[in-house]
């Protein structure tokens, strides 16, 4: 009885200290994880601020990879104590997988703003034309962007489809072309018309003056002869300068007698 009682509380003794064991380097293993996790957070946040990410993605990003690996250090530890963790790591799987397909879109979405947000084909105050919609960028957001037309509507735009579309950015470059299109009657004065056109491009402040002007005659239309005129502005006068060149060459054509014709038919009457 007394050597029965000996090798249970033997037993018991050794499986205290073999538990306690565990126990102790599950601690262990927890903390040196969980240190080793917020230096690579320390390291992660560093990269996404040297790589000037846009605060939003840099954000979600650090909460994702912070999860992911506080999850590894928690398995790891339950594995040293002896716990299984196949079935564990299976039912993650399984959850990531369910939750994947259901919200397929919105991870569709997520992708696209973080590749517009990585790459930047445009940023905030850029004047875009994408998926069927031309207006200013007003805010760029992990999931949708957003737009402000002239006439100051709000549109929305899923990342998904506006990161994988063409897209044309108005705003990119420094310098924009303006181009013209003025038609004249077959008896005005070709030349005194381009040079009229010419004076008036010139005379303006705004065209770049070295790049060079664009005066000829681009076709022979049924009604008109029709000039074409191009010039280079900085993007910000594109508009001012396409108004204000419309208006001064109607008054200057008008003052000069060079007749801007209305479209005109010639009908034969045959008895």
């Amino acid at each position: 009885m007394e050597s029965t009682l000996g090798v249970s509380l033997d037993f018991i003794k050794n499986t205290a200290l073999l538990w306690g064991k565990q126990f102790l380097i599950a601690i262990l293993i927890f903390w040196i994880g969980m240190r080793v996790v917020k230096i690579l957070m320390k390291g992660f946040k560093r990269a996404m601020q040297l790589r000037e990410l846009d605060k939003s993605l840099a954000g979600f990003l650090e909460s994702l990879l912070k999860m992911a690996l506080q999850t590894f250090v928690v398995i790891a530890t339950i594995n040293q104590l002896g716990v299984a963790t196949t079935s564990i790591v299976a039912v993650l799987g399984a959850a990531g997988l369910a939750v994947g397909l259901a919200l397929s879109g919105t991870l569709q979405n997520f992708a696209g703003g973080a590749m517009i947000l990585m790459f930047k084909p445009f940023k905030v105050g850029d004047f875009i034309e994408a998926q069927g919609h031309t207006g200013s960028v007003n805010a760029i957001q992990i999931f949708v962007t957003t737009l402000t037309t002239p006439d100051n509507k709000v549109i929305i735009i899923p990342n998904g489809p506006l990161s994988n579309g063409s897209l044309i950015n108005y705003s990119a470059q420094d310098v924009r072309r303006v181009d013209w299109l003025f038609g004249i009657g077959y008896d005005a004065d070709l030349d005194e018309a381009k040079q009229t056109i010419r004076e008036i491009l010139e005379a303006d402040e705004r065209t770049l003056k070295e790049k060079t002007f664009t005066i000829e005659l681009a076709a022979m239309a049924d009604s008109s002869l029709n000039i074409v005129a191009r010039v280079w502005v900085n993007a910000p006068d594109y508009w001012d300068v396409h108004y204000a060149v419309n208006t001064a060459v109607f008054n200057a054509f008008k003052e000069k007698g060079i007749s801007i014709p209305y479209p005109q038919m010639d009908v034969h009457l045959h008895k």
